[in-house]
């Protein structure tokens, strides 16, 4: 079985699969108030239809074994850890087929916004250090149920991730 080492998260790693960005620390040109400081439009994503904000709750493996992935065709996709620093492994977009010889995973610390671009394999996000992770997923409506696909990894495709 491959292994696949998460990495730290870096903006010239992560750009083939999407843009992120540190909402506890914002850095940049802001808006400034007596009391606030607003850093408008760090990320922005473009949707016809509403947007929802929905929490996922994922348990730590005993092993972090990738046998599936998922991605959306047409949708991006915006996943921001709350409470725990999460691993997230991504696959380049490939027209239906899995790609798993080209995932990177990559840790992404807690309260960093990740924005995946339409069609990057990826899973729910795992928690790098607790029991559990909380993150707030952010899809456009009923994505879920509208625009998903998921490949089950052959034995020979499947891979685990190691800290």
């Amino acid at each position: 079985m491959k292994t696949i080492k998460a990495m730290p998260l870096t903006h010239e790693e992560f750009a083939p699969f999407g843009q992120f960005y540190n909402m506890e620390q914002p850095q940049g040109y802001a808006l400034c108030g007596e009391l606030h400081s607003f850093y408008p439009d760090r990320i922005v994503g473009d949707s016809e239809h509403r947007v929802g904000y929905s929490p996922i709750v994922v348990k730590k493996p005993e092993r972090m074994i990738i046998t599936q992935q998922e991605y959306h065709t047409t949708t991006w996709e915006m996943i921001m850890p709350l409470d725990d620093d999460m691993i997230l492994h991504v696959a380049p977009a490939s027209g239906g087929t899995p790609v798993p010889e080209l995932v990177k995973a990559f840790i992404v610390p807690k309260h960093t916004l990740i924005k995946m671009n339409a069609a990057i394999w990826h899973l729910a996000p795992l928690p790098a250090s607790k029991d559990k992770l909380t993150a707030l997923i952010i899809l456009p409506e009923c994505t879920y149920a509208n625009d998903l696909a998921v490949a089950d990894l052959t034995p020979e495709q499947q891979f685990e991730i190691v800290l």
